[in-house]
């Protein structure tokens, strides 16, 4: 469900993972990265959720995803993704737009690797969650080791 989608009208306005991940992993492209600020357990949040619906609980690894493509998930399946409002994007969106600028560049060498951002971007954002909203917010990497090691950037 998109940010502004409805959930009322999910047929309309969502548009499933699977088929997401299935046309990312049919592209010509040697490698697809996709960022979902998003939370998946419908509990809240940034989720959108139709009043009175139950939260429907997933995780990333139950769907089938191309061994080209790597996925950077805001949150695990059970938990909610938070806004943060006083830098205008979501957390998850601000730490990676913050790490990607250069602050992911945790061993100093000039590169950013797709593992090395990560491990930046974690703790932060759970550190965030948990002092300024009182959650547990963990972001999660899917992707196979050799794109876990590519260069994102070089500075």
């Amino acid at each position: 469900m998109p940010y502004d989608g409805d959930p009322s009208f999910i047929d309309e306005t969502g548009y499933p993972l699977k088929r997401l991940y299935e046309k990312l992993g049919k592209l010509q492209a040697k490698e697809v990265i996709v960022a979902l600020d998003s939370c998946f357990s419908g509990a809240g949040g940034r989720s959108v959720l139709a009043k009175g619906a139950r939260p429907l609980v997933m995780t990333m690894e139950s769907l089938a995803i191309s061994q080209k493509v790597a996925v950077f998930s805001a949150a695990s399946g059970d938990q909610i993704s938070s806004t943060y409002e006083e830098k205008g994007h979501g957390l998850f969106t601000y730490f990676i737009l913050k790490g990607l600028k250069g602050e992911g560049d945790t061993n100093g060498d000039g590169k950013i690797e797709m593992g090395e951002l990560f491990e930046y971007i974690k703790p932060q954002v759970e550190r965030i969650a948990r002092k300024t909203y009182n959650n547990e917010q963990s972001p999660q990497l899917i992707a196979p080791n050799e794109l876990i090691k590519q260069r994102l950037i070089e500075r």
